[in-house]
């Protein structure tokens, strides 16, 4: 199997790529990453000198470098790579409708043109909007995104069907609830108040604190995604969720009590315009067709995760100085894999 992971660099992605490297012994995989503030390459170092994995940098909205790519010939494509932050769809959308939406379209012109025999979607439990304070997302829950971001996602999904339904292309989706876990970039919630915690700022939480999500563990995420591309049948949608459902004021107390940082830090701050105010995903059809079901229970996950980041001060400082960024020029020479130099670094690999 030889598989193209794009945003292979980010939280999800990385986590993901590891995982494969380590079950899937006669997997290849390439990993395209445009390196943006979130695409972080030191979130994969450990398997840099592996034989099975190759680093391209460049853009999903590059459609002539993506077709030329896909062209090398893969089995499969996993598109990881997205804008996520709601946060800041809310001030500058076109950059989440262009990689978001143009970017999936790029990936999936290719893998048509060039006869990609698996093609998965990564997607968000955001596209169905906000519940309320029963019921649950299903796989046939209508979309209704409220803000961007979800927007943009919800549009990409809608032509990853399209394109399976129309051209039959063996195109599929998974939506998964909130992830944590290590290497995720510290603007998300729980690294970001654990990281301010530990550095005896203020947590700043919005409105009332009492907005719900389920949360679900990076690693389980991973294989539900793997067990999608592996059992999943063609034009359908998984859901993956956590079954752990928390109010942000919840979640907020139980990091800054692991951490040992008072109550007192936490800042109620205006709530963001559109804020959804639950989700919460019905997961019995993954757990049917793929056989996956999550393992990790959050106490046990919520701990392993803030230990992480206690232990790796080293790296989030790095991410959030932003020294971070100097690693692809020291590691791989500079350059960027875009028009200029498209043609004398088809593929970069870590400098010996």
């Amino acid at each position: 199997m030889r598989i193209l992971v794009t945003g292979g660099c980010g939280f999800i992605g990385s986590n993901f790529v590891r995982q494969v490297l380590e079950t899937r012994k006669t997997w290849d995989i390439v990993n395209l990453d445009s390196l943006t503030y979130a695409g972080n390459p030191e979130n994969l170092a450990d398997v840099e000198k592996n034989p099975r994995y190759t680093f391209k940098r460049g853009s999903i909205t590059d459609g002539t470098l993506v077709d030329e790519l896909v062209k090398t010939g893969f089995d499969s494509i996993v598109n990881f790579a997205a804008e996520s932050h709601v946060d800041r769809s809310l001030y500058g959308p076109t950059e989440f409708v262009q990689t978001n939406l143009q970017g999936t379209v790029n990936l999936l012109e290719a893998a048509k043109r060039h006869g990609v025999q698996r093609f998965l979607q990564i997607s968000t439990d955001e596209v169905y909007g906000s519940l309320p304070p029963e019921g649950f997302f299903s796989e046939k829950t209508p979309l209704h995104p409220n803000n961007p971001y979800s927007s943009t996602k919800a549009a990409a999904d809608m032509m990853v069907q399209a394109y399976s339904h129309t051209f039959n292309l063996p195109a599929l989706i998974t939506r998964s609830s909130n992830n944590y876990g290590p290497y995720q970039y510290p603007e998300k919630f729980i690294p970001l108040f654990a990281s301010n915690a530990l550095e005896g700022k203020k947590v700043p939480l919005y409105g009332d604190g009492m907005h719900i999500r389920d949360w679900l563990h990076v690693e389980d995420n991973c294989r539900g995604v793997l067990a999608a591309l592996e059992k999943g049948k063609t034009g359908q949608v998984y859901n993956l969720g956590g079954g752990n459902e928390r109010p942000n004021v919840v979640v907020a107390k139980a990091i800054l009590k692991h951490v040992g940082a008072p109550v007192s830090l936490i800042e109620f701050v205006k709530d963001r315009p559109g804020h959804d105010r639950r989700y919460a995903i019905d997961c019995k059809k993954a757990k049917k067709e793929l056989g996956w079901t999550p393992k990790i229970k959050f106490e046990k996950g919520l701990k392993a995760t803030l230990d992480w980041y206690k232990a790796n001060a080293t790296w989030v400082s790095r991410v959030r100085s932003g020294e971070y960024r100097t690693y692809y020029e020291k590691h791989y020479g500079d350059g960027l894999a875009g028009a200029a130099d498209r043609q004398s670094t088809p593929v970069l690999r870590r400098k010996p």
